[in-house]
């Protein structure tokens, strides 16, 4: 079952504001919690929608790779975010905890300094690029600190307590029988007002842009094979660390061999000829060219084994083995001269004589023969 778009689940816009994604969070894990629903697996179910949505659109470089690629940016853990967005196993005591505190007068849990998103970037390579290792430059967007502020966000340097919340980042309020705690507001949960923001960043501390960066791909790498390179990601909230950048690697398709785990495959044409005489072939391997035997009376889609001309992954000790299936070739575009030899070596294949040639054909003669007798009888 394909997911629903996040925009349609919090039921906002796509330009919607954080402080709109946040009241349709609000609204909507109220109304879907658990603890209002007990035992309504399809409230649950509402529950764990609406907070893999908020996580998502609520941090900004998530919400710039969902805008751009869909669900598709977080497949195999890629995507912004520390973790991504796998959040169908998340505790539901911790989830209720994060919007609204503890229920009935409970503090708020108090998390762990906040980090930078980590970024994800897909390389495309070539199968001998893949095999061989390569380093390639690449550019990605990103978050970065200001320069003007050194990331404090603030144009003089000066930072206050929060007069709203007095630091503690969270205000409580009160809603019926529900006294909840929530992120503050006036300074978003930080603690801290900044009196005179930084104008290149509006108080952010941070501001977009290119990084430009050389990552070494190892030898052996495969489709899906990620790269971690810590601290590339986006730079943290003031004062705190970066995220990381997750490079994942796509294999182009190549057009003489087909790769699979350490082992590679291709097809080798021959000529009907060189099938039925035997012969010695060269072949391609990404070392360079070998020769292949050929043995007298070959069939077509007879699979060779060349040892240790396959590819040595990254996680492997030993190069795989190259799989060579030959594949007999009709001739076409005949002369005159090459016509007339067929058509004597054809006139040589008459009655018994020719099943003891084809034993393929042979085999499927008998077949169809006892196919029919059945059928009658």
């Amino acid at each position: 079952m394909s997911k629903r778009d996040y925009y349609e689940v919090l039921g906002v816009a796509r330009n919607a504001s954080d402080e709109d994604l946040k009241k349709a969070y609000r609204r909507s894990a109220m109304k879907h919690h658990p603890d209002r629903n007990p035992g309504d697996a399809s409230a649950e179910a509402a529950f764990k929608e609406c907070k893999e949505a908020y996580e998502v659109l609520s941090d900004g470089g998530k919400r710039r790779m969902y805008d751009q690629h869909g669900h598709a940016a977080f497949e195999h853990g890629m995507g912004g975010g520390n973790a991504g967005p796998g959040f169908g196993g998340a505790d539901m005591g911790d989830i209720f905890g994060d919007i609204f505190g503890n229920i009935f007068g409970g503090g708020a849990r108090q998390q762990g300094p906040r980090r930078g998103a980590d970024v994800g970037y897909i390389m495309e390579l070539d199968l001998e690029e893949a095999v061989a290792g390569v380093e390639k430059r690449i550019e990605i967007p990103t978050l970065a600190n200001c320069e003007p502020c050194k990331g404090s966000g603030s144009a003089d340097g000066k930072v206050e307590t929060c007069a709203t919340c007095h630091g503690r980042g969270q205000v409580r309020m009160q809603r019926g029988p529900f006294a909840m705690q929530a992120a503050c507001p006036h300074c978003a949960g930080t603690g801290k007002t900044i009196p005179n923001p930084c104008p290149q960043c509006d108080g952010n501390g941070r501001v977009e842009e290119e990084k430009a960066l050389s990552v070494k791909i190892p030898a052996g790498v495969d489709n899906g094979d990620r790269i971690r390179l810590a601290g590339e990601g986006e730079v943290g909230p003031a004062g705190t660390p970066p995220g990381d950048l997750y490079v994942e690697v796509r294999v182009r398709p190549h057009d003489i061999f087909a790769r699979d785990g350490d082992d590679l495959h291709c097809e080798v044409p021959i000529r009907i000829s060189q099938a039925a005489l035997g012969d010695s072939v060269r072949v391609p391997t990404l070392g360079g060219e070998v020769e292949l035997r050929i043995p007298v009376e070959t069939q077509t889609g007879k699979v060779f084994r060349l040892r240790d001309k396959g590819v040595k992954s990254v996680r492997s000790r030993h190069p795989g083995d190259l799989y060579c299936k030959v594949v007999v070739e009709t001739p076409v575009n005949l002369t005159n001269e090459q016509r007339e030899l067929l058509e004597q070596f054809e006139a040589t294949f008459v009655g018994e004589n020719a099943r003891r040639h084809s034993p393929k054909s042979s085999t499927f003669l008998d077949g169809v023969k006892g196919f029919w007798d059945r059928m009658v009888s």
